[in-house]
C-alpha cells in the first residue's frame, strides 16, 4: 500500500452537511490526478436532495508518497537522444566490423543486457553492464511499478540501474574504444515507417556514454541477435 503523506478536507464543506450524512446513504468515488493524488469524493445518494448536491460533497485529497522520481537522462526524449549521438558522430557498425574492430583495433565490446542474459550467451570479451536491472527497492512508488508490470503478466519488471555509468568508468577512461550492444540494437537511420530510427537500450547506453565525455563510441547495428546469428565468436558463464 502507498505511504499517505497528507489527507486535506475540501475547504468548500460546510458543517451543515454532516446531519444529512447521518441519516442519507453515501456514495463514494475516486479519482487519481496528474500529480499521482487520490481525490476521494463522499456524497449523499437521496435523489430527492439533488438540490443540496453542490452542498452535500466533501472531498479528500490523498497526497501519495509513491510519486515518480524527477526523468533520468536516460529518459530524454529520443528526439534529443537522437540530435546528440549524430553531433557526437556515434557510428553504428554491423556485427562483422564490430568483430573486426575488437580483433584489429582494441575495441570493447560494451554488452549492456541484464546479466542473467549475458551469462547464457555473449560475444567472446565482451564486458558486461546493464543498463536496466530488476527493480531491487521497495518504495511506494516501486511497488506501484511492479503492480503495474504484473497487470500486464510481467513479474520480472526492470528499472533503470542507478549505477550504469559508475560502473562504466570504473571499467573504462573517457578515451577508451567501446562499441554499446544489446539485442536488438536498434537504428539511427531513418526509414519510411521509423522516420527518426527506433530506440533501443545500446543506444541509450551510448547516448550516456556521450553525454558523459566519451569519445570514441559505435554501436551495433541489428543487436547481438546477428552476432550469434553470424556465428561469431561467443561464449557462455553457465
Amino acid at each position: 500500500m502507498a505511504a499517505l503523506t497528507s489527507i486535506t478536507p475540501n475547504p468548500a464543506s460546510s458543517s451543515s452537511v454532516y446531519s444529512n450524512f447521518r441519516t442519507s446513504p453515501l456514495t463514494l468515488s475516486s479519482q487519481i490526478t496528474a500529480d499521482c493524488s487520490c481525490l476521494l469524493s463522499v456524497r449523499s445518494g437521496l435523489a430527492s436532495k439533488q438540490r443540496l448536491a453542490s452542498r452535500n460533497r466533501r472531498c479528500l485529497i490523498i497526497r501519495s508518497a509513491a510519486t515518480k522520481p524527477a526523468k533520468s537522462p536516460a529518459e530524454e526524449d529520443w528526439k534529443v537522444k537522437r540530435e546528440l549521438l549524430l553531433e557526437k558522430r556515434v557510428r553504428s557498425v554491423d556485427a562483422k566490423e564490430a568483430f573486426r574492430l575488437q580483433k584489429e583495433n582494441n575495441f570493447v565490446i560494451l554488452d549492456v543486457r541484464p546479466e542473467a542474459e549475458f551469462k547464457e550467451a555473449h560475444p567472446a570479451g565482451a564486458v558486461n553492464i546493464q543498463i536496466y536491472r530488476l527493480i531491487k527497492e521497495w518504495t511506494a512508488w516501486d511497488i506501484a511499478r511492479r503492480a503495474a508490470f504484473a497487470f500486464f503478466g510481467i513479474f520480472s519488471g526492470t528499472e533503470e540501474n542507478p549505477e550504469f555509468m559508475q560502473s562504466v568508468e570504473s571499467n573504462f577512461g573517457k578515451d577508451a574504444k567501446i562499441i554499446v550492444a544489446c539485442t536488438t540494437g536498434g537504428t539511427m537511420k531513418p526509414s519510411q515507417n521509423l522516420p527518426e530510427g527506433q530506440q533501443s537500450r545500446s543506444l541509450i547506453a551510448a547516448y550516456l556514454l556521450v553525454l558523459n565525455g566519451y569519445k570514441n563510441v559505435f554501436h551495433l547495428e541489428g543487436g547481438l541477435y546477428t552476432w550469434f546469428k553470424e556465428g561469431l565468436p561467443s561464449e557462455s558463464e553457465e
